[in-house]
């Protein structure tokens, strides 16, 4: 099991990070969760994606020891789903579908969604969305942005990987079909 002691080299740095906050459209993100460049424990393979649930952080391994780290939100305690995964599709402002899990769990919230959501700025999936894939197909896990920035460093999903829509439209940029992605356990 991976901790965030496997990606971060400089554990201190990051306890010691101001929390200067930027205020956009009624909400603010701490700096620690905005992208930047970190350097990581050698033996990752560039190109892969790896998320710390624990930490609430997403990497997108480069060269040289070093990966772009994104600030996350995860699924809350007991809808953290672990292992390697594959990004089997991408898509712009997607539609939303709740599973048949969330409505069974949560009726009051997601039963009047059955029939779907369209694409949009109040779309749970916001801007992007990479679809999960395991050799049986779509996993039913997402990485994508969100209306609810401010859940950013939170375990507060269904499941899902959730990133402010500005950082999800980079990451979208930056991986194509086929990069491998592992979520680790906290």
């Amino acid at each position: 099991m991976l901790t965030r002691r496997h990606f971060i080299a400089s554990g201190a740095a990051l306890a010691l990070t101001p929390t200067i906050a930027r205020a956009q459209d009624g909400w603010q993100l701490s700096t620690r969760y905005e992208p930047q460049m970190v350097d990581i424990n050698p033996g990752f393979r560039p190109g892969t994606v790896h998320v710390d649930m624990g930490a609430h952080f997403l990497y997108l391994v480069h060269e040289n020891d070093t990966a772009l780290r994104f600030g996350v939100a995860v699924g809350r305690e007991g809808r953290q789903a672990v292992g390697t995964f594959r990004v089997g599709r991408k898509a712009e402002w997607p539609s939303w579908t709740p599973t048949p899990g969330m409505i069974a769990r949560e009726p009051h919230l997601y039963s009047q969604f059955a029939g779907g959501m369209e694409g949009g700025p109040d779309n749970p999936l916001g801007a992007r969305a990479l679809y999960l894939y395991t050799g049986y197909g779509d996993s039913l896990l997402r990485i994508h942005g969100t209306p609810q920035p401010w859940s950013i460093g939170m375990s507060a999903s269904s499941g899902c990987i959730r990133m402010v829509n500005d950082h999800v439209e980079q990451l979208y940029d930056m991986v194509d079909i086929g990069t491998r992605v592992t979520l680790h356990a906290v």
